[in-house]
């Protein structure tokens, strides 16, 4: 896909544009991140103190929503041209670890939307040579939430890891932790085998890694400010600004999109 017309996907499938997440959520998250509140920060630690007006004024410059702290209702908007910036970066990342064959990680907390996307992108550079690392499978992970400890496995689908109830199968549960990453992490070390050099994913797989001073590439929507507090502060190597909750075949043009530009034409 060229990129005028993924260009013009991007707005008619409200991926960038106008999109849906409320402009409410996006200001609340940010109030959160200042407070420091771990379901917003994803297992990041921030280097600096990040009030709520410099997060929008971030958020304003690294996805295109509007800078007007007097705005707080409406929808969200995401500036296209933003978002094709960052998926080219985001290709250039994965194209320099298929050239090195370097051990790739892939995780998710969106499975039912995003699990496509990420795992059409493992098999491709499987295919190329790079090791796709699936460490810690089957493995517990206690998630806490407001509604107490949830039981949690980790699972890899199409070597992409993702959390899921015990004992179901299929896509798994919507996440922001970062326990998954840190757990996967921690069995690949005690295994002695590779770590990854690379994780691809969003919410805590990508904080989670860049806090462990791991390359880590992911997608954030805008009220995911963590992937992006991690950029500015150079922990996070990409994240690409769009809307991470519409149908899954929306992101298949990006798919091809990435993939072109991540392994080009000899």
């Amino acid at each position: 896909m060229s990129t005028p017309a993924l260009r013009a996907h991007l707005l008619a499938s409200r991926l960038a544009g106008d999109v849906a997440t409320p402009r409410e959520a996006s200001r609340r998250s940010y109030r959160a991140f200042a407070a420091r509140d771990p379901r917003v920060t994803l297992g990041l630690e921030p280097l600096d103190r990040w009030d709520e007006r410099e997060l929008l004024a971030l958020m304003a410059d690294r996805c295109g929503v509007s800078a007007d702290p007097a705005l707080r209702t409406g929808r969200d908007a995401i500036d296209p041209d933003l978002t094709l910036r960052a998926l080219d970066a985001f290709a250039a990342r994965l194209g320099d670890a298929v050239r090195r064959r370097a051990p790739v990680l892939f995780g998710t907390g969106h499975p039912h939307r995003l699990l496509g996307f990420y795992a059409d992108l493992a098999d491709a550079v499987s295919a190329a040579g790079c090791p796709v690392l699936t460490p810690a499978q089957g493995r517990c992970v206690d998630i806490t939430t407001r509604f107490g400890v949830r039981p949690l496995v980790l699972a890899y689908v199409r070597g992409v890891g993702q959390v899921r109830e015990p004992g179901l199968r299929g896509p798994g549960v919507h996440s922001h932790s970062p326990l998954p990453v840190r757990i996967a992490l921690e069995a690949a070390a005690a295994g002695g085998g590779p770590l990854p050099e690379l994780v691809v994913g969003d919410h805590g797989w990508v904080c989670g890694a860049g806090q462990l001073g791991i390359e880590a590439i992911g997608l954030a929507d805008t009220d995911d400010p963590a992937l992006f507090v991690g950029e500015a502060e150079g922990r996070v190597s990409v994240a690409v600004p769009l809307d991470d909750a519409v149908r899954a075949d929306r992101y298949r043009p990006l798919t091809g999109y990435v993939l072109h530009r991540s392994f080009p034409p000899s």
